[in-house]
């Protein structure tokens, strides 16, 4: 019973199992079709037939762009398919045998090239085995870094799309011995990029013609779209110099007497100065177009120094010196009238001072009220005797007196400090009131010098507070308008961008 067991198991795997003679049939086929093939040759059945070519590639990653050299570097596969009609065998003939591999230089191959590659030895393929199936037809499927031109075009930088052809032809053969089917690009094993998104790889069929030919030569085209990924220029030039920006209206802030000002407006357009060079770096050196960020650096910069040169009008104007003359009418009414009401600025101590003034008596009956009790005050037995009052630093007060008729002088009565009696000029002889009139006209003239001088002093000290208020208007007005130009600026020159919206929603808030 086990003996028939053992034999019929034997009959059913010799039914299922088929012996291969794989090994001994191949080395048969591959002797067999390489005996009369000549690698030279186009395998066609008629030269006069045209050999279909389907090429098409598989993007794999983006691996850099160089702004600068403008440079593409990209791994791709390349897949060219054709069919060779001295590679066909009947598999029946060689049992087990359905495909062959034959290194790319022993049997024919289309010499297909990047035509603007941009590596040192051109061709920047690995040479693979090529497939040969028995019905003759050939699939090559080599594998390369690639490095290829570019016109990088950064007017929009860091918002921009790049298009980046990759230009495939025959170098040799002509449209009428070698013809090109475009198959469309793969891009299911794409490896992501940091710094760019693929958006697509359209590819199309061109044919050109030459003058020293009449037959036409093709070529496919692929043309890798790509949108560059701002999260990484937003953050470390954007939002910086934003601020940067920012700190330039400080300037207008801060106190003219702080001395901080013009250094502050400097230091800021120092850092912009770096940010700019950081921008040059990686730019190339074209002027075809000004990439888009140093555009804002740019105008940032002509902010930033219109503001120092508003800095230094505001120190002349707050530092202005007295005796430097009077503020221009012009001036006056402009800055002190017109853009301070629009500015809604005040003069320091300009409600009480119009508040005294609407509380203040008549200066016409003040002085005849002062007169009359300086007159009742300094009545004496001598109609000729002065009283002379003082109130100096040693405590002596003054009281009001009448006015001589001869010299028009406010005179007064000496008193002397609390508890002390009333120090009176005697009255003696013509002689001693003679030397007293002389003593007091001297005493007069100081006091006549020293009240000219406190009257210069409220007059300078008013024209200083003039020119610093108009400094004031001016540090307030030229905040407005920078604030304002700026603002216009960042949002019309960044969102200029024609995919500006779409690059923030994705990188920002993804």
């Amino acid at each position: 019973m086990d003996l028939l067991n053992f034999l019929l198991f034997v009959v059913v795997a010799a039914c299922v199992v088929k012996v291969s003679h794989q090994g001994p049939n191949q080395r048969r086929l591959y002797k067999n079709l390489m005996t009369s093939y000549n690698p030279l040759e186009r395998p066609v059945f008629n030269d006069s037939q045209s050999l279909t070519v389907n090429f098409g590639l598989s993007l794999m990653q983006i691996m850099d762009v160089d702004e600068k050299n403008q440079v593409l570097t990209t791994n791709i596969w390349l897949q060219m398919e054709w069919e060779d009609h001295y590679l066909k065998w009947n598999p029946a003939d060689y049992p087990g045998v359905t495909n062959v591999r034959f290194p790319d230089h022993l049997i024919w191959k289309p010499d297909i090239l990047l035509y603007n590659s941009a590596d040192e030895r051109f061709d920047a393929t690995f040479h693979t085995n090529i497939l040969v199936s028995s019905s003759g037809a050939c699939s090559y499927l080599p594998p390369g870094i690639f490095k290829s031109t570019c016109s990088i075009d950064v007017r929009w930088f860091p918002f921009d799309v790049q298009r980046c052809d990759l230009k495939f032809g025959s170098w040799t053969y002509g449209g009428w011995s070698l013809d090109l089917k475009m198959l469309e690009a793969d891009i299911s094993g794409y490896i992501a990029n940091g710094e760019w998104d693929l958006i697509e790889v359209p590819g199309r069929r061109n044919e050109r013609f030459y003058e020293c030919c009449e037959e036409p030569y093709p070529d496919v085209t692929f043309t890798v779209v790509m949108r560059r990924r701002t999260l990484y220029y937003g953050l470390n030039l954007l939002i910086p110099c934003v601020l940067i920006s920012t700190l330039a209206l400080l300037v207008f802030l801060l106190p003219a007497d702080s001395g901080e000002k013009i250094s502050l407006g400097i230091t800021v357009l120092l850092s912009l100065t770096v940010f700019m060079l950081l921008v040059a770096e990686i730019m190339p050196a074209t002027s075809d177009s000004v990439p888009l960020i140093a555009q804002y650096f740019a105008t940032t910069m002509v902010i930033v120094g219109l503001s120092v040169i508003a800095t230094v009008l505001v120190l002349q104007y707050h530092h202005h010196d007295p005796d430097g003359g009077k503020m221009p009418k012009w001036t006056r009414v402009i800055l002190l009238n017109w853009c301070a009401w629009f500015l809604r600025m005040k003069r320091p101590g300009e409600d009480r001072v119009r508040s005294a003034c609407h509380n203040k008596a008549p200066r016409s009956s003040l002085t005849s009220m002062e007169l009359n009790a300086g007159a009742s005050a300094s009545q004496s037995t001598n109609g000729n005797t002065l009283y002379v009052g003082i109130r100096g630093l040693e405590g002596i007060t003054y009281s009001t007196g009448a006015t001589s008729p001869d010299s028009g002088v406010l005179c007064g009565r000496l008193l002397g400090r609390a508890g002390e009696d009333e120090m009176l000029l005697p009255a003696g002889p013509v002689s001693s009131v003679g030397n007293v009139e002389l003593e007091m006209a001297k005493i007069l003239d100081e006091v006549r010098y020293i009240a000219k001088r406190f009257r210069d002093q409220d007059e300078d000290k008013s024209v200083c507070n003039e020119w610093k208020f108009a400094a004031s208007v001016i540090d307030r007005l030229c905040l407005m308008a920078f604030s304002l130009f700026t603002i216009l600026c960042t949002i019309g020159i960044l969102m200029s961008a024609p995919n500006f919206v779409e690059a923030i929603s994705k990188d920002f808030f993804n």
